[in-house]
């Protein structure tokens, strides 16, 4: 799984190959001339203690070169850091680019069984670390092993010998990383698991916050979000402590790799095969050869934190999407309202069927109002006719065509919804009007306004129709937030309308005045009405009575009214 997940990151950052060739160039001149410093350093040396008098002029010369070595090192790192945070920043923005189109075209299958929070986790908190382990890996593995190399090279250079005892002991220092490295992985991954789990919950809490605080269940929800901490909690000490082992791992390693240096280092000075200023550029050497060590073995276990967080954010990249528009789709779709249903079927869980032979036939500008108890299939039925979900079995026609062979976008923008959750998002009332669309007026979102009863309330803010709200309105009243929602349809009738528990945050009076408008809205456009509240829709041409995701009765308001069936009984319960 660390292959497969490793490879999606090398083709993401495969795009910008130009800027990690430039890296790559960087990263080697970098570390040779890092190299070079050693052997200045040695020949200074050399001319302190290798004569009799010390060559003054030898060391300076050689101190003005180390003085534009360094200079040249510090300039290539820095532009080096820049091309590889440019990369990792380019590369977290495909990926999370990538992530939120997935989310655009999901099936609302997979958003049913998974949460919220565990959504935004993968494509905010994952992404995140995803980028500090990838910049790392950018930053340090290259060069690391860029120096390696050329110290290794140096090293065998200089004496062959010492040059072989520090290859036989490096070994030891990749097995234990690997071995480290391979155990981390899985418990990054629980981390992370764990920490989803968390923001799932914290977001699930926020939302509810008035339902929590009106049943005084805070008691009972620190003691879940303790657990959920605890977890979390557990989680992060064991992949802390186990990544935490490399670096001191390797440390020990390194020095024991140091000490051999400076031993067999020091007989070969006694024997006179080596000077003190060779000694030293060897010393420096082996200095710089353990060092990378050091560092890709932090940089490895950043690298597993972050293959963990990307395996969970190509997960949801890789999810199966819904099934895509259809290539016979017509290029433009202007419907009349024409709506059959046919034998339709359909199911949440397809061991427990909801909906079942399901046959309908809706004339255009008929007013059709959906009632039944809860779980009945009234709001299933609407989900259906918006395509959020496909039938089974059977088919749903407008005019004549399978909403199948239709284009989700110009299905759904012939409809206008109003549903019972109102969203609204930061910014605007005007820009919440319009939802960002061009081409209206100013006087046209007032005349809206106006035909949804909300322009009295939009006048009384501070600043009108340019009042910021904030997120999903928590500034405004449900029923204001209700109103701003059907204020969106009118500014823009589409043929045919859904109105979903539309007036059920609605005081009494502010209702009448929407149903005046509602009729005039209505009138020559299909419209389906869904209420539990029957007075909202006594005037509809087509009453259908839902219960087990069958329709049991259908007709008018009078006639259901005669027949003394379920209808009736519902309507004496809320009027007797």
């Amino acid at each position: 799984m660390k292959k497969k997940t490793l490879k999606k990151v090398l083709r993401h950052a495969g795009k910008y190959r130009g800027l990690i060739l430039l890296s790559m160039i960087l990263a080697v001149l970098t570390a040779t001339l890092s190299l070079y410093v050693p052997i200045l350093a040695g020949n200074a040396v050399d001319c302190i203690v290798g004569k009799d008098n010390v060559d003054f002029e030898g060391v300076s010369f050689i101190l003005l070169k180390m003085l534009i070595v360094i200079g040249i090192v510090a300039a290539s790192q820095w532009i080096m850091n820049k091309a590889n945070n440019a990369i990792t920043f380019k590369v977290v923005r495909d990926v999370r680019a990538e992530a939120f189109d997935k989310l655009q075209i999901l099936p609302f299958e997979y958003l049913d069984k998974v949460k919220t929070g565990d959504i935004v986790s993968r494509i905010i908190a994952d992404v995140d670390l995803f980028a500090d382990g990838l910049l790392m890996g950018f930053t340090q593995l290259f060069t690391g092993i860029v120096t390696i190399v050329g110290t290794l090279v140096f090293m065998f250079y200089l004496n062959f010998r010492i040059a072989i005892v520090v290859v036989a002991l490096t070994p030891l220092s990749l097995l234990l990383a690997r071995f480290i490295a391979n155990k981390s992985f899985e418990l990054f991954k629980r981390q992370s698991e764990a920490r989803s789990e968390q923001t799932g919950f914290i977001d699930e809490m926020i939302g509810n916050l008035p339902v929590v605080k009106a049943f005084a269940h805070e008691d009972e929800n620190m003691e879940v979000f303790d657990d959920v901490n605890d977890k979390l909690f557990d989680a992060s000490v064991k992949a802390v402590f186990v990544s935490a082992i490399t670096n001191p791992g390797t440390r020990f390693i390194n020095n024991i790799v140091y000490a051999a240096v400076a031993l067999f280092g020091a007989f070969a000075c006694i024997t006179g095969r080596m000077t003190v200023g060779g000694l030293t550029i060897f010393l420096s050497y082996a200095t710089q050869y353990t060092k990378p060590f050091n560092e890709i073995s932090g940089v490895v276990t950043e690298l597993q934190n972050a293959l963990a967080c990307a395996e969970r954010v190509f997960a949801l990249i890789e999810e199966k999407p819904e099934i895509p528009d259809s290539s016979n789709a017509p290029k433009v779709f202007e419907p009349k309202g024409d709506i059959v249903i046919e034998d339709a079927a359909f199911s949440y869980d397809k061991n427990k069927s909801l909906i079942e032979d399901l046959d309908l036939d809706i004339k255009k500008g008929q007013r059709v109002a959906i009632v039944g108890p809860t779980g009945s299939g009234k709001t299933t039925l609407i989900n259906l006719l918006m395509r959020f979900y496909d039938v089974d079995k059977g088919k749903i026609c407008i005019d004549g065509t399978d909403i199948r062979d239709i284009k989700r976008a110009d299905l759904r923008n012939n409809f206008g919804m109003v549903l019972q959750e109102t969203w609204l998002r930061s910014g605007t009332i005007k820009d919440n009007i319009t939802l960002g669309r061009d081409g209206f007026t100013d006087e046209e979102i007032i005349e809206a306004a106006k035909a949804s009863h909300a322009h009295s309330f939009i006048k009384r803010l501070p600043d009108g129709y340019n009042t910021v709200i904030s997120e999903n309105g928590g500034n405004l009243s449900q029923g204001q937030k209700q109103l701003l929602c059907i204020t969106r349809v009118m500014l823009n009738i589409p043929p045919m309308l859904i109105l979903d528990e539309a007036t059920s945050s609605i005081d009494t009076n502010t209702e009448m005045r929407i149903q005046k408008a509602f009729n005039k809205m209505m009138s020559g456009r299909t419209s389906f009405i869904v209420a539990h509240r029957l007075s909202t829709i006594r005037e509809a041409d087509v009453i259908l009575v839902m219960k087990d995701g069958h329709i049991i009765e259908q007709g008018n308001h009078k006639e259901l009214l005669a027949k003394e069936g379920f209808y009736y009984e519902l309507y004496n319960s809320q009027f007797a």
